[in-house]
This record gives C-alpha cells, sequence and structure tokens, in this order.
C-alpha cells in the first residue's frame, strides 16, 4: 500500500512551488553550461594575451597565438575530472545523509571556484594557467555534486504526470546557461574594444587580462542567487519517509509546499507503515542482492550517458573547425572582435539548435516516452555523423557552408531532443530511494568519463586538422551513436507514467509494505 504523502505527490496538480523547484534545481546546471561555453572564446582571449609572439611577418597560418595542445587538454579535461569525482562524492551523500544537506554545498563550491578561475592568481603564463586549472578542478567537482543532486530532487517532488518534463526543464536551463554565456562574452567584450580598441597586429593591452578574468565570474552570479532558497527546501518526502522512516515529517514537510492539508497526508499508524522495515529492502549498495535487481538498469543507464558524451563533447569541440570558415583571419580582428565573433556564432547555434532541442523534450517527454526519444536521437545523430563524415575529405571540407551548419545543428538538436536529455532523467525514476541520488552519480560519472575520452581524443586528432583523422572520427562518432540505439533498445525500461515506486516495483520487482 502507498504511503498517502507519496500518493499526494503523485497526483498532485502542477502548481508554483513545482516551477519554483525547476529554478533552484535549474541554476546548478546554468552554471554548468555557463563554464563549458564560454571557455571557446576565452580560448581565444588566453591565446591573444599569453601566446603572443614577435613575428617578423604576419601570415595568417602561422601558429603565433596558439595555445598548445597539452595546455588546452588540462583545460578541458580537470573540469572533466572534477565532475566525475563530484557525481561520485556528492551522490553517495545524497543517499547517507540527505538530498537538502549537500545541495547547498554543491552550490557553494561551484560559486566559489567560479570566482576562484576569476581571481588566478600572478599574471606569468604559467602560474596563472595552473591556478585556472586547479579552480576549473573544484568547479568540476560542484557541477558533478549538482547532477545527481538537482535530478533526485525534481524526480522526487514531481508528479508521475509531468515528472518527466518537470525533469527535463531542470536540465534545459543549460540551454540558457549557454546563451547566457555567449552574451556575457559579447558584452564584455564589446566594451573592452570601445575603450581600447586594439590594433589586430599589436600586443594585447593590460586590461585584457580582466576581460577573460571578469566573464568567467560573472557566471557565478545566478548560481549564488539561489543558495538561499535551496538551504530553505525541506527534504524532499520520499527520502524522509523511505529512508529515514519518518512518516510524520515528510507529511509535515509536504504540506508547506503542496497545497494540501496535513489531514490528507497524513498516515492513520505512521509507525506500522515504514517502508523500509520490509526484509527484502534491508539489502546494501554492495551486495548481490542490488546487483540482481538493479545492475542492468544501472548498466543500462551508464553505458547510455558514457556513449552520448563521448559524442556530444566531441561536437562541442568540432565547432573551432566550423568557425574557421566563418570567423575573420586573426590578423584582420583584434583579441576582443575575435572571441566577440566566436561567442556570437555559438549563440546562433545556441538559439537554433540546442535550446529548441531541450524544449522539444520537455514537450514530448511525458506524451512519446524517454525511450522512444531517446532512440530517435541516437538514430538521428548516426545519420548526420555518417552524412558528415564519409563524405568530409572530399566534400565538406571544402565546402563548409549553410548545408554544412544545418547538418551540425542538427547534431545538437537531436542531442538535446534524445540521449542527452534522456540520460539525465532516468537514471532519477529507477532506482530506490536510498540508492537513486548514488545510482544517477554513478550513470553521470559514466558519462563524464565519456565526456573525457570524446574532448580530449577528438581535440587531438582535430588540433593538426589533419582530414583523414577528422573523417574518421566523425564516422566513429556515427557508430557511437549506432552502440548507443542497441544499449536503449536492448536494456533501456520505459518509465513513463508510473510512480517512483512502480518503477521500482517493475524493474527491480522488490515489493513494499
Amino acid at each position: 500500500m502507498a504511503l498517502k504523502v507519496l500518493s499526494a505527490l503523485d497526483t498532485a496538480k502542477t502548481q508554483w512551488y513545482h516551477f519554483k523547484a525547476i529554478i533552484i534545481a535549474g541554476m546548478g546546471l546554468f552554471t554548468d553550461a555557463y563554464d563549458l561555453f564560454c571557455i571557446p572564446p576565452i580560448m581565444r582571449l588566453l591565446g591573444r594575451i599569453y601566446y603572443s609572439k614577435r613575428q617578423p611577418k604576419f601570415d595568417n597560418e602561422d601558429n603565433n597565438f596558439v595555445i598548445p595542445a597539452i595546455v588546452v587538454t588540462a583545460l578541458v579535461g580537470f573540469p572533466l575530472l572534477g565532475t566525475v569525482l563530484g557525481q561520485l562524492l556528492f551522490g553517495r551523500l545524497g543517499d547517507l545523509v540527505g538530498r537538502r544537506h549537500v545541495y547547498g554545498l554543491s552550490l557553494m563550491v561551484m560559486v566559489l571556484s567560479s570566482l576562484g578561475c576569476g581571481f588566478s592568481i600572478c599574471t606569468s603564463t604559467t602560474c596563472v594557467l595552473v591556478s585556472l586549472v586547479f579552480f576549473r578542478f573544484l568547479l568540476g567537482i560542484g557541477i558533478g555534486g549538482d547532477y545527481p543532486l538537482s535530478a533526485t530532487i525534481m524526480s522526487e517532488f514531481a508528479n508521475k504526470r509531468t515528472r518527466g518534463s518537470f525533469i527535463a526543464a531542470v536540465f534545459s536551463m543549460q540551454g540558457f546557461g549557454i546563451l547566457a554565456s555567449s552574451i556575457v562574452t559579447v558584452v564584455v567584450c564589446a566594451v573592452f574594444n570601445f575603450a581600447s580598441n586594439p590594433g589586430p597586429k599589436e600586443a594585447a593591452p593590460d586590461e585584457a587580462d580582466i576581460a577573460w578574468r571578469l566573464i568567467l565570474m560573472l557566471g557565478a552570479i545566478p548560481a549564488a542567487m539561489t543558495y538561499y532558497w535551496r538551504m530553505m527546501m525541506p527534504e524532499t518526502a520520499r527520502y524522509t519517509a523511505l529512508v529515514e522512516l519518518n512518516v510524520v515529517q515528510a507529511a509535515k514537510d509536504m504540506e508547506k509546499v503542496l497545497a494540501v492539508s496535513l489531514s490528507q497526508i497524513a498516515e492513520d499508524k505512521p509507525d506500522l507503515l515504514s517502508v523500509g522495515q520490509n526484509p527484502a529492502s534491508l539489502y546494501p549498495f554492495f551486495s548481490k542482492e542490488f546487483l540482481r535487481l538493479h545492475g542492468r538498469d544501472l548498466f543500462s543507464c551508464a553505458a547510455n550517458w558514457f556513449l552520448v558524451d563521448v559524442v556530444f563533447y566531441s561536437s562541442n569541440l568540432f565547432q573551432s573547425q566550423i568557425y574557421r570558415k566563418y570567423l575573420d583571419k586573426k590578423y584582420d580582428v583584434n583579441l576582443y572582435q575575435d572571441a566577440l565573433h566566436v561567442a556570437e556564432l555559438q549563440a546562433i547555434v545556441t538559439i537554433c539548435s540546442t535550446i529548441p532541442g531541450y524544449w522539444f523534450t520537455v514537450y514530448f517527454i511525458d506524451r512519446i516516452g524517454r525511450r522512444k526519444i531517446q532512440m530517435m536521437g541516437f538514430f538521428v545523430m548516426a545519420l548526420v555523423y555518417f552524412s558528415i563524415g564519409i563524405p568530409y575529405k572530399t566534400h565538406w571540407a571544402k565546402h563548409i557552408d549553410e548545408s554544412f551548419m544545418v547538418l551540425y545543428g542538427l547534431t545538437f538538436f537531436f542531442a538535446n531532443f534524445g540521449p542527452n536529455t534522456t540520460t539525465f532523467i532516468v537514471p532519477a525514476e529507477l532506482f530506490p530511494a536510498r540508492f537513486r541520488s548514488t545510482c544517477h552519480g554513478i550513470s553521470g560519472a559514466s558519462g563524464k568519463v565519456g565526456a573525457l575520452i570524446g574532448s580530449i581524443g577528438f581535440l587531438w586528432t582535430a588540433h593538426g586538422q589533419n582530414e583523414e583523422e577528422i573523417k574518421r572520427s566523425l564516422i566513429g562518432l556515427g557508430v557511437v551513436c549506432i552502440l548507443g540505439l542497441v544499449v536503449t533498445y536492448f536494456f533501456t525500461p520505459e518509465t513513463m507514467g508510473r510512480s517512483l515506486e512502480e518503477n521500482e516495483n517493475e524493474n527491480g520487482n522488490e515489493q513494499h509494505a
């Protein structure tokens, strides 16, 4: 028999608190995307500031302003390593001590490390970059912690009819984070350019060292503004009732946020309804029983997230190949104009493909289902990568035109109206309450390992601009998408329209009192 408070959550009408929770939970994802996508234009600034060389003549094909691949690897890789650690650590803590208790901590780590990135000490190249890498590693830990906590909290507050849309809306805040990073970069660079307007071949002015720091620090403001509201959120009723076994407190907490009276959700005999008293539900996480009941689901979540992040993060880095066609030659623009143009192109891709993809998922996720959307996304992405990759050397390498941009935009659209969003949703719906945050953290950490492989592998492949290697990489990404389609078809269950407890029973065959 389901607890009254959980039944009330599953059948509750959409109300103001749900939208408030989306904003509070989504700010962490907003910051994640902001810090990821502000890096390409910042790289242009860093190259101009710290890797400027005296040239006997100015050749647009020379290596002036080019950041060494090993430095780019560190700036990209260490935040992802931090994210892996944060997902595992905060995911486990979310189950051991409660979602609410560590939710504010993960946000504070993000805010402070974002500010730390801007205050990277010294002005010498080595000192600045080492401190920047260090603070971005800490930023990754905070971002990683936010993934399992935000998804779990939203899933446990939502009703079963629109749960997918609510979690997808939280994740869609990434799109606005990407757009915000582009807008902030454009505004900051425009202001600095108006103030100093250096020549394209002149040395970077001293104030340029402030511009990139300001861009990084401004990303912390929206997240910091939600810290108070995170601290005011009650613990989720499912954690309080099913893990802490305090049904009375769960009812009191939900009375504060739902439009129901305590008499409607309070149990008649709460002491006799502790779900966790069933001996079948007492097995630990590290046990054969867990593997028997939930190992298949954990494999499907982790494998799909791994595969989609290999593709998604490689696509992000492939932007540099596309931008070369549309950007001015480096000696025709100054450093601010260079970064500004990169940010403008990012904003165009975001508005035309990324944000629409997120919101298509929000609209259709509880109509079509997670599994179908995930399979569709993997399939279309595979087709697009094969369409780009197979003729890349003979055609696309020399004809990066509007047709290519449409195909490239489709990879972002169907990543977000597909597995990039659904892999965030499904792990928050499949597992028992006492393992939910942990399993989401493991799935997400697997994804970020894929992101490391995809981003760093593609970075080194594309760094030499070898057309044959880029072709093989693109075809390889298509094959990865096919693998994701296969794993989804054979291993991923549908969770739409059922309560979290029904999903748990359906997939793990556990019975609750």
